[in-house]
């Protein structure tokens, strides 16, 4: 070969590792490599009350504590809920016909925390946090719509059974790979009128699309319905569960063990001095009424 080839082959190689080094965001950090960068990237999408889109809001307030808890920056990392895990990892993912990591891309964060739900689909790409927050999805419908409130038997199962008969009544609003996926509910070719919400990418806008009439119900998890019970009054009745109760997390990548670990210290002091609960009365004042079972045992500040 050449001499000429060789070194158009080294420069290339140069070339390559330098567009590497100095792309934003194109390497992953840990704990130690947070701490000498400074800054904490906390990505998250509005969301009920977890992300205001204000600047404010129970995990806003949660990652701060921990980016002073740390010594570091707190920034935030706008994203949108289909590239958020992505924007994490730094990989596209694809979930058709399989969930799985196609191409690389920038990370663009360090953790996620936008009441994101711990679902198994998950767990293939991202570590979770403790539990930051409980939740579970139940069906909410128009006041015009035939489909009635269940009655509660105790039993789970009898009533999560009891709330899917009544999806025969209309259609209902469901969304693909967040926790409205109605995969997750065995709800798919059960001859119920499913019907994507593609009105845009926020979970957010589903209720007031339910109120214009756009789909008879919806489902919707726990955090949702609480905003919703104060914003619209009277517009919709809860039918039932729809699933067992589930929690939320802050999420992680794989390959920051470090991060997480620091973080589940820090949740757990948060929930034993006091300064949890503090939060949830400004940002989910009912949440402890709604799921009791979650918060009987954290103490509150007084």
């Amino acid at each position: 070969m050449p001499k000429s080839f060789f070194s158009r082959s080294r420069w290339r190689c140069i070339l390559s590792l330098a567009l590497l080094l100095f792309v934003p965001g194109a390497f992953a950090d840990d704990l130690k490599e947070i701490r000498e960068r400074g800054v904490l990237r906390h990505l998250g999408v509005p969301y009920a009350n977890f992300i205001t889109g204000s600047g404010d809001g129970l995990d806003v307030e949660i990652v701060q504590l921990f980016a002073r808890h740390i010594g570091v920056r707190y920034e935030y990392v706008p994203s949108t809920w289909p590239n958020l895990i992505s924007d994490l990892t730094g990989k596209t993912i694809e979930y058709k016909p399989t969930p799985r990591e196609t191409a690389s891309r920038p990370v663009r964060g360090d953790i996620i925390a936008s009441g994101l739900t711990v679902l198994p689909i998950r767990k293939k790409f991202i570590d979770y946090s403790d539990p930051t927050f409980p939740s579970a999805v139940w069906l909410l419908a128009r006041p015009q719509s035939a489909a009635q409130p269940i009655k509660p038997t105790g039993n789970r199962n009898q009533d999560i059974k009891a709330t899917k008969a009544m999806m025969k009544h209309g259609s209902t609003f469901v969304m693909d790979n967040v926790c409205l996926d109605p995969k997750l509910y065995d709800l798919e070719g059960k001859g119920f009128q499913l019907k994507r919400f593609t009105g845009s990418l926020s979970v957010n806008d589903i209720v007031p699309a339910v109120v214009k009439g756009e789909a008879d119900m919806t489902l919707l998890d726990v955090p949702d319905i609480m905003i919703a019970v104060e914003k619209w009054p009277g517009q919709f009745k809860i039918i039932g569960p729809i699933s067992d109760e589930q929690r939320m997390a802050a999420a992680f990548r794989k390959d920051s063990p470090e991060l997480r670990e620091a973080f589940n210290r820090f949740l757990a002091g948060i929930k034993a001095d006091g300064t949890y609960m503090k939060l949830i009365k400004k940002y989910f004042r009912v949440a402890p009424r709604y799921l009791p079972g979650f918060f009987q045992d954290i103490p509150a500040k007084d």
